[in-house]
């Protein structure tokens, strides 16, 4: 994967079942403990929000988002390491909110692992707030790591144009 081009075009949209191969690849460079593709596939299957995020002509990123009622959860959410730090985890997020929003949730939760300082930073910028830990809920080269459990509630924290 090359580094991102100074001018492209991104675009999201829907992920199908032929993207699942490009989305692990995405994932497993993104990762250490990566999904596997069965999970990705298991997720199209079960009507899931899964998204993928196109840079020029590839797919770069991706998110998983599962409704419940008032709520979604944000599963997934991975944009390839040489597609850094150009917006696109972002803009990633920000479609997430909104199709939970338009979905019917009130609330939106995640688990981030308190050692990914950017993602960490990435929530808390974009309105979430830590509400808990789930102890040892990732695998680690130490043996496990906790997740912090992070809520945005929609109905508070808006950005301008999405309501």
């Amino acid at each position: 994967m090359t580094a991102a081009p100074a001018d492209f075009l991104p675009v999201i949209r829907p992920m199908r079942p032929r993207d699942v191969g490009a989305v692990h690849e995405v994932e497993a460079s993104a990762y250490d403990y990566p999904w596997t593709l069965t999970i990705f596939r298991d997720c199209l299957r079960m009507g899931y929000e899964c998204w993928v995020q196109l840079a020029t002509d590839r797919i770069v990123g991706h998110f998983i988002l599962a409704m419940g009622p008032g709520e979604a959860h944000v599963l997934n959410l991975a944009v390839h390491p040489g597609w850094h730090n150009h917006g696109l985890g972002r803009a990633l997020l920000e479609r997430a909110l909104e199709r939970a929003e338009r979905l019917g949730a009130e609330s939106v939760f995640l688990e981030v692992r308190p050692s990914n300082a950017p993602a960490v930073h990435l929530y808390m910028s974009s309105g979430f707030r830590r509400v808990g830990r789930r102890r040892d809920y990732y695998p680690s080269e130490a043996g496990r790591e906790d997740a912090l459990v992070m809520r945005h509630d929609l109905r508070e924290v808006a950005p301008a144009g999405r309501r």
